[in-house]
């Protein structure tokens, strides 16, 4: 709990400057573009993890890092703040915050349509279609086959769920007979 506050913290402070220079785009392309980097290199984060490395060692490689990825001078300042405060461990956390903060100034949403089979280009573009004129707002849809679901869909968007699932109405229906309905 402790770790989240500290990344929503850390990333309103950020988000208000990046609103102030008009540079909230750029600061979080890249700290997508680190947050990448985390996720392909575990030795980073266990380098940003590790207390046994001092600030001046982290912002070295933070330095090399910045370079990179052709981080704006305001991002690789914000992360050598967070070197010196030893929390580099939330940056993770900060980037996900971060961009929760983006997407609901840009008036988008998330979300996450998980289908048994893969769906074509033409028939994604509908259901997005759609999707956006019902919550009337900019939807980024990551699509996702789980043949487990057997059929129908899991659509989740921000923290609303629809299992519309063949699997979850077969459990449904497995709970109803065994309760006598």
């Amino acid at each position: 709990m402790t770790g989240n506050i500290v990344a929503r913290r850390y990333a309103k402070a950020l988000y208000a400057l990046g609103v102030k220079d008009k540079d909230a785009e750029v600061l979080g392309k890249d700290l997508d573009g680190l947050a990448g980097m985390l996720d392909q290199s575990p030795e980073l984060q266990k380098l940003f993890k590790n207390p046994s490395f001092n600030p001046e060692e982290k912002k070295a490689v933070l330095k090399e890092v910045a370079a990179k990825l052709g981080m704006a001078p305001m991002t690789a300042n914000f992360l050598n703040l967070l070197a010196d405060k030893g929390r580099l461990d939330a940056t993770e956390d900060v980037q996900r915050v971060f961009v929760e903060l983006l997407d609901e100034a840009q008036g988008v949403a998330r979300g996450k349509l998980t289908t048994a089979v893969k769906l074509s280009e033409k028939r994604q573009a509908d259901i997005l279609k759609v999707l956006e004129e019902k919550i009337q707002k900019k939807l980024v849809m990551a699509y996702e086959v789980d043949p487990a679901i057997l059929g129908g869909v899991v659509l989740k968007v921000g923290d609303k769920v629809l299992d519309g699932s063949l699997r979850a109405q077969m459990q449904t229906l497995k709970d109803q007979i065994k309760r006598g309905e």
